[in-house]
């Protein structure tokens, strides 16, 4: 029962990063078409935050239970990812932006190690490293190496706000009070566009943009429709998958899977948006997805436990 619950956070966790991956191909032609990108992150969150209300509405009563938990999931693993990602980009190279944010999964070992002070398996440690050496070719980061330290700091906090958005999933699973995921994601979305609110000011945005076509391989679509994606898939499940995955694995390991999202936006921009795919990046795909196979590989492992402490003092007085 156990091993199929992990196998069910398994493939959450890929489509999670798929979802993810895919909103990309969906608001780069909006943006192309004159749509701030600010403006493009605030329907993002604040789209799904409306769906997700009758979730918030089911799960009120999480403001009185968990109302820390929700502020931070909002505040850091909503708000502040987005708002540090897209502050970096003005300043340094958009690969290498996206490099230092999917640095999060190295520094979110590095949480659980150190400052949670809880075990860190070898296959999660060796899979996030490999996948950082991955990722690191699939933005082809030699592209730009000429870098603002202003810009790679905001980058790097774009890291470490994903990095909590794995630890808030997880937050209060070791009690008895155990907040639903699903409830979590709808209130942080809800209290991101409340923050988003402030940074994109959305009372500028050219409504026009919507109403109009934008190009995707060859074809004109209409902007509602890329902006349904990018709200339905590319959010409200992406989260949703994504907050789940995390209960059902680990951080550690929903974290170096998580990375796929890179290698996803990649592959479908170089076949809907025409983008050249190098030899580099192929090899960056090929090794995300092993470092991703290596840190999963982790989780069939039985932990050491009062059964095993029994066995072995059998063995001994034997």
């Amino acid at each position: 029962m156990q091993a199929s619950g992990k196998n069910a956070g398994l493939g959450l966790a890929l489509v999670s990063a798929a979802a993810f991956g895919g909103s990309g191909v969906a608001a780069k032609p909006l943006i192309e078409a004159g749509l701030d990108p600010l403006h493009m992150v605030w329907l993002r969150v604040a789209g799904g935050a409306l769906v997700l209300s009758p979730l918030a509405w089911r799960h009120r009563d999480l403001v009185r239970r968990k109302p820390a938990l929700l502020a931070g999931f909002g505040l850091i693993a909503v708000a502040g990812v987005q708002a540090f990602y897209f502050a970096s980009l003005s300043r340094i190279p958009v690969g290498v932006a996206l490099l230092l944010e999917y640095l999060g999964p190295a520094l979110l070992l590095g949480y659980i190690r150190f400052v949670q002070r809880k075990p860190v398996t070898r296959a999660a440690a060796a899979g996030a490293a490999v996948a950082v050496v991955g990722l690191a070719c699939v933005v082809e980061i030699w592209a730009g190496l000429s870098l603002d330290p202003l810009g790679v700091l905001l980058g790097l906090a774009a890291a470490c706000c994903q990095a909590f958005y794995f630890v808030f999933a997880d937050q209060g699973t070791d009690g008895e009070d155990v907040p639903d995921p699903l409830g979590v994601a709808a209130y942080g979305l809800i209290i991101g566009t409340v923050v988003m609110t402030v940074i994109a000011r959305p009372w500028q945005i050219d409504w026009q943009v919507l109403g109009g076509n934008a190009e995707v391989a060859g074809a004109q679509v209409p902007g509602l429709v890329l902006l349904a994606w990018v709200v339905l898939i590319a959010t409200v499940l992406a989260y949703l998958t994504g907050v789940v995955s995390v209960r059902r694995l680990s951080p550690q390991v929903a974290g170096v899977v998580a990375c796929l999202e890179a290698v996803v936006a990649t592959v479908l921009a170089w076949v809907l948006l025409g983008e050249h795919l190098s030899g580099p990046q192929v090899l960056g795909g090929a090794l995300v997805l092993g470092g991703a196979f290596i840190a999963q590989s982790s989780r069939n492992r039985a932990p050491a436990g009062p059964e095993m402490d029994a066995l072995d003092r059998e063995k001994t007085t034997a």
